[in-house]
């Protein structure tokens, strides 16, 4: 900190001294060094610190000296890239690897790079896409009445399974078939919950059952590789809306869809209007546009199904005559 300024008022002139005024500086010169001896360097220790913290503020811009150099900042700590701590809370990224019908090009992706689809499904498929085999892990939880986070209801269906928060992308994996592989076994489940973290991306908590296919439940965690499956099935698809629907606002849900549903439409004004997705696997029309009307319904493989006639009946599970084809 620099010493304060001592200038001059530069606005007063200087007035010559007469001879009183010289008696007067006689005086003060034999006053000062009376001072200067009674309080030089032999005087108390309170006025050498005194002197001394003086000279610290007075020197602290002068360059080299040790009272001006600042102390140096600490070097923050970082973690070791072998630190078990830093190793955890790195989210892992699920490696997918193209499956033996999958064209050449569909090199295994990295977190920047998906693996290369038909152009005609690219935009529809989202992270999961058929014929693209995955790598992950698998665990097990106890499915109860096996209803979940896409909001199917209960079921007797066991061979079912929660995707991970990443993979479930907000309900789009609800009601997908998926392969399971682990060593010489395998496992077809429906996807009809939701595996939050810890869950990684690739990974599948699978129903006690079903895990029990692949590995003594003992195991605990195994490795798997997994794919979109397009089984064969007699049953087509039921439309439902849900609890508290009107013509006024309205939630709509496509229920034992074969592939997985990319899209659902109503039309209104002779337009079809794509309704939004939510994370419990309904399309609401927060307007009521189009509720209890025409509905069409697309999978990730770009195909289109139109459904006419579905009463808006809330919770009620109303079967259709119409099903996508099998891939």
């Amino acid at each position: 900190m620099a010493a304060p300024s001592h200038r001059r008022s530069r606005g007063k002139r200087r007035i010559a001294p007469g001879p009183a005024v010289a008696v007067a500086a006689v005086a003060a010169v034999t006053l000062f060094v009376t001072l200067v001896a009674a309080f030089g360097p032999g005087s108390g220790d309170g006025t050498r610190a005194g002197k001394a913290a003086a000279t610290s503020v007075a020197g602290a811009g002068a360059a080299g000296s040790p009272a001006a150099s600042a102390p140096t900042a600490p070097t923050p700590a970082t973690a070791s890239p072998a630190s078990p701590s830093a190793t955890a809370a790195a989210p892992a990224t699920p490696r997918a690897t193209p499956s033996p019908a999958a064209p050449a090009a569909s090199a295994r992706p990295t977190a920047a790079s998906r693996p290369r689809t038909p152009s005609g499904t690219a935009s529809l498929a989202g992270r999961i896409r058929p014929g693209v085999s995955y790598q992950g892990v698998a665990t097990s939880y106890n499915v109860g009445n096996g209803d979940g986070a896409c909001s199917f209801g209960p079921t007797d269906d066991v061979m079912t399974a929660a995707m991970n928060t990443a993979d479930y992308e907000t309900s789009k994996a609800c009601g997908a078939y998926v392969l399971v592989r682990a060593g010489g076994t395998s496992v077809t489940v429906r996807i009809t919950n939701e595996c939050p973290a810890p869950c990684e991306a690739g990974q599948l908590d699978l129903s006690r059952q079903a895990f029990a296919e692949l590995a003594p439940l003992s195991a605990g965690r195994i490795a798997i590789t997994w794919s979109l499956l397009s089984p064969s099935t007699s049953d087509t698809v039921s439309i439902r809306y849900k609890t508290g629907s009107t013509r006024y606002w309205c939630g709509i849900q496509a229920i034992g869809h074969r592939n997985p549903l990319a899209r659902l439409e109503v039309r209104t004004g002779g337009a079809w209007i794509a309704l939004p997705r939510t994370e419990y696997n309904y399309f609401l029309s927060e307007q009521g546009s189009g509720c209890g009307g025409a509905i069409r319904i697309t999978d990730i493989h770009g195909e289109r199904l139109t459904v006419e006639g579905i009463a808006l009946r809330a919770e009620a599970v109303q079967a259709t005559r119409v099903q996508f084809a099998r891939h």
